[in-house]
């Protein structure tokens, strides 16, 4: 059987079906420049498509994961089969930490990868229970890159779903691996992917009087991890912008608080200001022309937004409270905060000018720390109720209030660009002694199912999740 290509895998205009990534992501300009391309390519077998074929119903709630097959990638020469066995190991941890799938154990197979590779063998993946098979290859290009091909099979109906290939250079190998799982995750649920993703959040080490905050940065499963600030001065807030290019945070390092926007690539980074008064809770408005933030004077917080061209800022909220963590809707037409200006803590929603301010939050507790949806459809949350914190999600009117997680203390939730799962952080309580106390990151899917360890190499808290690479 041949390929049948839809499009070039030889095209390296980066304006014509060419991204140019590289190893961390955001930094491939510097670190690769432009020899870091990676082609995406299409390709089928020309099969039948199986009348229904198989997918999950995310819909529905978390049911039993899905049980997926998934093959070491076939390379040419030893080399390579390293690369192969790794990228699969990466894609499958991927899918499994998403909670829907359920990877079967190589050694149940009944066909060797290479002949998988070249021919699925159906009634023998089967006969173990797969419901998807993963097949794949790695060959050398005469220009030291590397062609990396994959192909998700529905072995019920003994279908091809998706073909796939990528060239690009070897050290990529690792994010071409969360690509891979993004594209399985998307055919299979009908949703984007989220595993080719970064991380940025703030590293906590020391003792509990003299903790040591820094800014840091990772994959969205803990790999290249990388310190973006020294410790010196505190940090808090990180806040990603859509482009992944920059992070807005709250820095310490003149004494009060200040905002200040990072360059993620270059390192420079700015004050924002001149403003009077402590400036906190930033966050970029969805076309990244906006930052949103609160200013304190004299007691009293409001919310800012400032036009990040002309560095002109604009007052949105003007009452005797304290009104800050505002967050955009995705089509910033309006602003989701906190406010404590009807005697509690709680969630108000507003026009992106200011007006119409209404309340959307009566539950029982204080409500804090909203960040709207990138669906547009529910806003995430902290909730302080019966001496317990608490994750939870909302509407937009504030009905369906339906809370996902409960601690002793957890905050910060964070939204995956897909707007299906949410990162927050969780603190332990300390013993009797003192000891204990960590702070670490999780995850859980909205739709319910286990919350999950985000690994970080040692205490974290205030995740941020990025967007997608454009």
């Amino acid at each position: 059987m041949t390929s049948q290509f839809v499009t070039n895998p030889h095209v390296t205009n980066p304006h014509d079906h060419t991204r140019n990534i590289g190893t961390n992501g955001m930094t491939s300009a510097l670190k690769y420049g432009w020899r870091a391309a990676l082609a995406a390519v299409l390709f089928a077998f020309g099969l039948q498509p199986a009348s229904a074929q198989i997918s999950i119903d995310v819909t529905q709630g978390l049911t039993a994961p899905m049980p997926i097959a998934f093959i070491r990638f076939v390379g040419q020469e030893p080399a390579s089969d390293k690369v192969g066995r790794e990228m699969a190991d990466v894609a499958i941890a991927d899918l499994e930490r998403s909670g829907l799938f359920r990877s079967i154990d190589e050694a149940a197979f009944l066909q060797t990868p290479e002949a998988a590779a070249s021919s699925p063998r159906f009634p023998d993946w089967r006969q173990i229970n797969a419901q998807a098979l993963v097949t794949g290859r790695i060959a050398n290009q005469p220009d030291g890159r590397i062609r990396v091909e994959f192909r998700l099979w529905d072995v019920l109906g003994e279908s091809q779903m998706v073909g796939q290939a990528y060239v690009t250079e070897r050290e990529n190998w690792r994010r071409v691996s969360h690509l891979v799982a993004d594209a399985i995750y998307k055919r299979l649920t009908g949703e984007e992917g989220y595993f080719d993703t970064r991380i940025v959040y703030i590293a906590e080490s020391g003792r509990p009087d003299q903790r040591v905050k820094r800014l840091a940065i990772m994959d969205q499963d803990g790999a290249n991890h990388t310190y973006l600030t020294d410790g010196r001065d505190l940090v808090l807030m990180p806040r990603f912008s859509p482009s992944r290019q920059e992070i807005a945070y709250l820095s310490y390092a003149d004494g009060s608080p200040r905002v200040r926007i990072l360059n993620v690539d270059t390192k420079q980074q700015e004050t924002l200001g001149p403003i009077e008064g402590m400036t906190f809770a930033p966050r970029f408005s969805p076309d990244g022309d906006q930052l949103l933030y609160s200013t304190e004077q004299r007691g009293n917080s409001d919310i800012y937004t400032m036009d990040l061209r002309s560095r002109k800022s604009r007052r949105l909220t003007d009452h005797p409270s304290i009104d800050t963590s505002p967050s955009y809707s995705p089509d910033q037409s309006e602003i989701v905060f906190e406010s404590d200006r009807g005697g509690t803590q709680q969630l108000y929603v507003m026009s992106a000018n200011g007006g119409n301010v209404r309340r959307i939050s009566f539950g029982e507790g204080r409500y804090a720390a909203p960040v709207w949806s990138p669906r547009g459809d529910l806003i995430a949350f902290t909730k302080l109720a019966n001496g317990e914190f608490q994750t939870g999600v909302m509407r937009t009117d504030g009905s369906g209030e339906k809370i996902l997680s409960t601690s002793y203390l957890e905050e910060g939730p964070t939204w995956a660009p897909n707007g299906r799962i949410l990162m927050f952080y969780r603190q332990a309580p300390m013993d009797s002694r003192g000891r204990g106390g960590r702070t670490r990151l999780a995850m859980v899917d909205i739709a319910g199912g286990p919350i999950q360890d985000v690994p970080t190499p040692g205490d974290a808290s205030d995740p941020a999740w990025s967007p997608l690479a454009p």
